[in-house]
């Protein structure tokens, strides 16, 4: 099945609604699930079908794409005698499109190799705007057989990579959330000097541009710390979510990761002082109550 057209989608929150709709422009048959219902029901003038339970909208699918918050609520709906797996058809493929630990998506690639489920875990990264755009990075765990067949699929909503078993995928996420977050800190750490100093923090930002300080995070989010515009493209919370998984499974391996740590610290504090719910840019507020400036 190298072009699969029933699809089950769990989640259609910030990121899952954009990837969702994709799927449907491309022509395949979308059955969607929620636990907020009005975030579905959005999605129905584009031919999307919404279920009233999630075993509902992954019963006749060919491939059942989960983009949940965390690793327990994935195994919530994923695992027990009235989740997913339960309901899918056999030779179905389970397509796990959260950021969840690396053990959880190996302990849900053996229940689904159990039941004679494929299964993918497969974390993204690139936004709201890169889940609107189909452009995510799509990193992928799981058998090579499972990826080839689903590929098609994938590519609607980005560029995937398999990168080896099942888990590796949530590894690379890993990966790619300490470089966030950490380029999030330093990024932060610049605006903060360039206006403590006396510069325009917007022309030192386009100073920089084309330099090896250029990156996505000095391009997307800089505008938006020198503008305090903080509306979510991806929460804080989740951000603190990923960097204290890496760090737990750092210490599993015994691996003494210093800066992440620290940006971990702030997070945790960002999140404390009720900022969670703002986009991790907003972690530049944390640095500007550490050194008493105006948040606004």
């Amino acid at each position: 099945m190298s072009e699969p057209t029933k699809i089950g989608f769990i989640g259609t929150g910030i990121m899952g609604g954009p990837m969702a709709a994709n799927l449907a422009k491309a022509g395949h048959q979308v059955r969607v699930w929620n636990r907020t219902p009005d975030k579905a029901h959005a999605l129905t003038s584009l031919g999307i079908e919404v279920s009233e339970t999630f075993q509902h909208a992954a019963e006749q699918a060919d491939v059942v794409v989960v983009m949940l918050s965390s690793g327990p609520v994935c195994d919530e709906v994923i695992l027990g005698p009235n989740g997913l797996l339960a309901a899918m058809k056999p030779h179905s493929t389970l397509v796990v499109m959260s950021s969840i630990p690396v053990e959880t998506a190996q302990q849900q690639a053996k229940a689904a190799a159990e039941r004679g489920i494929g299964y993918l875990d497969a974390p993204v990264s690139g936004g709201e705007k890169g889940a609107q755009a189909g452009n995510l990075a799509i990193m992928v765990g799981g058998e090579v057989a499972t990826f080839e067949r689903t590929s098609t699929l994938l590519q609607v909503m980005g560029n995937p990579v398999h990168v080896g078993p099942a888990g590796t995928g949530q590894l690379a996420k890993l990966a790619n959330q300490l470089i966030v977050a950490n380029t999030i800190a330093t990024v932060s750490e610049a605006v903060l000097l360039a206006e403590r100093g006396g510069a325009d923090p917007a022309k030192v930002r386009e100073a920089l541009l084309g330099g090896f300080a250029d990156s996505t995070v000095l391009r997307a989010h800089a505008p938006r710390m020198i503008a305090n515009d903080f509306a979510p493209g991806g929460p804080a919370k989740w951000q603190l979510k990923d960097t204290q998984t890496a760090i737990a499974l750092a210490k599993e391996l015994s691996l003494d990761l210093p800066v992440t740590s620290l940006v971990n610290s702030l997070f945790t504090d960002l999140v404390a002082h009720g900022d969670g719910e703002l986009d991790h840019s907003a972690l530049i507020r944390e640095l500007r109550r550490r050194n008493e400036m105006p948040l606004d």
